[in-house]
């Protein structure tokens, strides 16, 4: 990892390749498909921070999408943390288009909350960000294993 994504850059991505099914009638990348990559990966996140399979979305702020993608194209999606609550995690998400170089999209604000198996919000007891693997759930909610 380099500094400057230690620093203020994305610290967690992913790629995409877009296909078919990613598309809306204009050909190019359909937004909701996009949010929903963004969510889950933001998810994935939270759940790897706050070592909890039990995380919920809370908040996504304004989404300033700036550029789009075609069939083809190759997409980055980064996420950022930016601040530890008690309960929560919020993160900053940008997507870029690998292909073209352009930024399609970012997000200033996603909030997830730590929740406990009644869904109610709970303390997750973390004050900063991990690059190791310590708070990976060891184990698997539904089958306990």
């Amino acid at each position: 990892m380099t500094e400057q994504e230690q620093g203020t850059g994305v610290n967690f991505h992913t790629r995409k390749w877009i296909k078919p099914e990613d598309l809306n009638p204009n050909k190019s990348l359909f937004g909701g498909s996009l949010l929903r990559w963004i969510d889950e990966e933001a998810a994935i996140y939270a759940i790897l921070q706050l070592g909890n399979y039990n995380v919920v979305t809370k908040l996504i702020s304004e989404i300033n999408f700036e550029a789009s993608a075609r069939e083809g194209d190759l997409v980055e999606l980064g996420i950022v943390a930016t601040h530890f609550g008690r309960t929560s995690l919020t993160m900053r998400a940008v997507v870029r288009n690998m292909i073209t170089r352009r930024t399609i999209l970012t997000i200033e604000k996603i909030v997830f909350v730590n929740v406990d198996e009644h869904g109610n919000p709970t303390p997750h007891g973390y004050r900063g960000i991990t690059y190791e693997r310590d708070r990976t759930p060891r184990q698997h909610p539904r089958t306990v294993t």
